[in-house]
């Protein structure tokens, strides 16, 4: 664990690491885990977010802004954030959560992030809080597109290529980890004539798909 370095990565400078070590300790690792500051930074994210879009969309209804906000604030995003920024690296996790590969577990990644914001709000306010959330959630939050809004990433992913008369793609579970009752599937979602292969894991297949083609589509876009 690393908690200088993951300080520089969030861009926040916890006053209190034990507060940051706390937000990344999984209850299977002590008694001082993460789940109260989980349940703080899930009020702090969705309050960070819901100004964010309020400043960005001065002429959208409440409904609309809330469908924005249920884009970003849901578990395959924060999810997403998490292994953009290496939070399993830094999990502390039981020697079971570690065999079954917690540390990859979506659940468990969304999960930390929540945590982490709740402990930057208790370590330096809301504007510490509000930081981290730009840090991790700001390329979502810039790139967010009100017409793409409330449609899954493999409805928007086969929109796409249809639009450009392109093939649709192919998804493909490449592995599948943990006991029969918790399993963590891998899909790879693949658009040969784009060149694109992304990897997504689900605690099903069809979320496994979905990230993969969220994945897939950000590259395919990023491109074009």
């Amino acid at each position: 664990m690393d908690l200088e370095g993951f300080c520089l990565k969030i861009g926040y400078r916890f006053t209190d690491l034990e507060l940051l070590r706390r937000a990344l300790t999984h209850r299977s690792f002590g008694t001082s885990h993460n789940e109260r500051l989980e349940f703080l930074g899930d009020s702090v994210v969705n309050c960070v977010v819901a100004l964010e879009l309020y400043a960005k969309f001065p002429r959208l209804t409440e409904g609309e802004l809330s469908r924005l906000r249920a884009n970003i604030v849901n578990q395959p995003s924060l999810a997403a954030a998490a292994q953009q920024f290496s939070f399993g690296e830094q999990l502390l996790l039981g020697e079971g959560e570690l065999r079954s590969g917690g540390a990859r577990r979506p659940s468990m990644l969304a999960d930390s992030v929540e945590a982490v914001i709740g402990a930057a709000f208790l370590d330096g306010g809301f504007e510490a809080a509000r930081g981290v959330v730009r840090s991790l959630l700001g390329g979502m939050l810039d790139a967010i597109d009100p017409a793409t809004s409330g449609k899954d990433p493999k409805t928007l992913l086969q929109e796409y290529l249809q639009s450009r008369k392109l093939a649709l793609p192919q998804y493909a579970v490449v592995a599948t980890r943990g006991e029969a009752h918790e399993q963590q599937f891998q899909v790879e979602c693949t658009i040969l004539e784009l060149g694109i292969r992304s990897l997504g894991e689900g605690a099903n297949r069809r979320s496994a798909e979905q990230e993969a083609a969220r994945q897939a589509y950000e590259l395919a876009t990023r491109t074009r």
